[in-house]
């Protein structure tokens, strides 16, 4: 078998922003907390005395398990700097919705925030996207879409 199973957000807050992803952007819980701590985490991580807690998510739009945001806090992290579209690694999550100015109005009255300006892209097969950048309450960046 081979297969996508999930992406993970460490998070400042797991609970605030478990919460924002449930309310403003449909996940559902799939009934997976988490609290882990243990010499086998310490192995997987390379920390020492790693704690993390947390949950999956199941995004909207797919089976009622899988595939899953899992967002988790660790006692102890990094204190990185922030997140920019054009930094290395995984830039962002997108979600298709039925209405990108009502969904991105929900996010920035959850906490969140919009990156750059929201677009409307025409495409060569006559297919109209409509597109913005947005920020989770902890600056994570989601890709709000919907096509016509």
């Amino acid at each position: 078998m081979f297969r996508y199973v999930h992406t993970n957000i460490v998070a400042k807050d797991a609970a605030r922003l478990i919460d924002f992803y449930k309310s403003v952007l449909g996940c559902t819980s799939v009934g997976e907390t988490r609290d882990l701590r243990g010499g086998w985490l310490d192995q997987l991580t390379g920390l020492h005395d790693a704690h993390l807690v947390g949950e999956h998510l199941c995004v909207p739009g797919y089976s009622p398990d899988h595939p899953t945001l899992e967002i988790f806090s660790y006692d102890v992290m990094d204190s990185g700097t922030s997140h920019r579209i054009n930094q290395p690694g995984l830039s962002h999550i997108a979600f298709e919705v039925d209405d990108v100015d009502q969904t991105l109005a929900a996010i920035k009255s959850a906490g969140g925030g919009q990156m750059g300006d929201r677009v409307q892209a025409d495409y060569d097969d006559g297919r109209r996207a409509v597109l913005v950048y947005a920020t989770d309450p902890e600056g994570n960046i989601v890709e709000l879409q919907s096509w016509s």
